[in-house]
């Protein structure tokens, strides 16, 4: 079969910047009116989007930033972009997650004895992948020097070997020790491994970049890689959504000093796609202020939110053990707000059951009792698109990715309806709710409407607008500082070309 063009951006760590710059080469190319599809072969994070299954009329799950990456290339996603997920729900293991479906769950090393058995589903969502396109933008995982893990390895050096596809190196010089995290990867790789290496990149480099044009020399010089060039630190990458933990440290727009609504998040231990306050993180009134194990939550806050979660009950448990449930409950009396999105939903409820320890070994626990409602977790998990609406007639548009079911009478104050059904629940007073609706605040007029209670106009900058400018302005500077064409060269070598 003839091959398309294609090309890998493995990093020489983890959070090197490979998912932003694969979006904003995918943008790049899709705007020179290429085919571009992105591809991810493992992603590990409790982030995850809803996509269609090919061939069929489901959805499955990917990783956020494969979402965003074929939202850079103009086109819906499919589960086909990241066939398999790894979801952590301990901390020792993860649900696996392989082409949009759950397929069970493993722990570390259970997993790394499995994976091999995962290459051939790979190779066949790439294939289907560039049988559709022009150009495949290829993004590993992790660190490309993980020796340790290579056997069987399905998500860097194994990938590429087995399709034949080029790798550019990504570097982080923000981070430090660039010069030998390039050269030591070098070093550590096999011959095999080290040859389709084509090139690296420079990423986050701050200031004259002429000050690193002997460092260049140097990389080149112990590895024999050219330089494709050096990316600056890209202050348009903080508007685009969040794709894992590490983004919960990125500033919002305000601080809590001059904020006029200080919004607290309890960071709990399997934190599940909060990119859904992103919405609120970019209004210039607002201070999304992340909550740490061992912190308080800010008394000043006017508002807490709770978000999803890959584990309710194990979260609940972390909230009582650190202290927010009191901190929430005094919250509440003094008069403040709370939500729950998804897993944060449940927690709201008065009781969550989990009778076949789905999520794990403990079976049931207690919620914070602000809504009239309890959650009875169930084996058949929901993932869709949904469009929704208000009771009021907003409309909503976003996604649910959950297990279990909620009822009660609280559920009679839907939060909103969708796909023709009531969801959510809202206390008597207004002032606490919770809905399975993730997106909710990437509703504009929602997010106005209800910012609105707090005394905020909020922006007038559409959300879903600010994110496809943001990656355009990534695309415009990777076009001044990349050797694009020959980047392109080295996605034709593969066939041929």
């Amino acid at each position: 079969m003839a091959r398309t063009p294609a090309i890998m951006l493995q990093g020489t760590g983890s959070d090197v910047g490979k998912s932003v710059l694969v979006a904003g080469l995918c943008r790049l190319f899709s705007n020179r009116g290429l085919r571009v599809r992105p591809f991810k072969p493992q992603n590990m994070s409790n982030n995850a989007a809803v996509a269609a299954i090919p061939q069929t009329d489901e959805f499955g799950e990917i990783g956020r930033a494969q979402w965003l990456q074929a939202l850079a290339c103009r086109i819906a996603p499919t589960t086909d972009m990241n066939p398999v997920l790894l979801k952590p729900q301990s901390e020792t293991g993860s649900q696996i997650v392989l082409s949009g479906k759950v397929a069970g769950a493993a722990r570390g090393r259970e997993y790394q004895a499995l994976k091999a058995r995962f290459l051939e589903t790979v190779l066949q969502s790439f294939a289907r992948l560039e049988a559709e396109a022009d150009l495949v933008l290829v993004e590993g995982a992790g660190s490309a020097a993980e020796v340790n893990l290579r056997r069987n390895d399905i998500a860097n050096m194994g990938f590429a070997t087995a399709a034949n596809v080029p790798v550019l190196l990504v570097g982080d010089i923000d981070r430090g020790g660039v010069i030998a995290s390039l050269v030591g990867t070098h070093a550590i790789l096999s011959e095999t491994d080290r040859e389709m290496v084509a090139g690296y990149l420079i990423n986050r480099f701050r200031g004259d970049v002429t000050l690193f044009d002997e460092g260049l020399e140097v990389i080149t010089r112990f590895t024999g890689w050219p330089s494709l060039g050096v990316v600056p630190y890209l202050a348009a990458a903080s508007r685009l959504p969040a794709e894992d933990s590490v983004a919960l440290e990125r500033p919002g727009a305000a601080s809590a000093k001059t904020a006029k609504l200080t919004v607290a998040v309890p960071i709990v231990g399997r934190i599940a796609n909060f990119d859904d306050l992103d919405p609120l993180k970019a209004e210039p009134d607002v201070a999304v202020v992340f909550v740490r194990p061992g912190e308080p939550i800010p008394a000043d806050a006017g508002l807490i939110v709770l978000p999803g979660s890959k584990s309710t009950i194990g979260d609940l448990k972390g909230l009582r053990a650190n202290g927010w449930d009191r901190d929430i409950a005094a919250h509440v009396a003094r008069g403040g707000h709370v939500v729950g999105l998804c897993g944060g939903y449940q927690m709201l409820g008065r009781m969550v059951e989990d009778p076949d320890g789905i999520e794990g070994e403990e079976l049931e626990a207690p919620g914070l009792g602000l809504l009239d409602v309890e959650t009875v977790m169930q084996a058949q998990k929901t993932v869709r698109p949904s469009t929704a609406a208000t009771p009021g007639g907003l409309r909503l548009e976003g996604y649910e990715i959950h297990l279990g079911r909620t009822s009660g009478p609280d559920c009679s104050r839907p939060v909103a309806v969708l796909d023709g059904a009531p969801d959510g629940a809202t206390s008597a007073d207004g002032r606490v709710f919770g809905t399975y609706l993730h997106g909710l605040f990437g509703a504009d007029e929602f997010r106005r409407a209800y910012l609105s209670r707090f005394g905020i106009a909020g922006s007038g900058t559409g959300y879903g607008r600010s994110v496809e400018a943001a990656l355009d302005e990534i695309a415009a500077r990777l076009e001044d500082v990349v050797d694009v064409e020959r980047l392109m060269e080295i996605a034709r070598r593969r066939c041929g070309g």
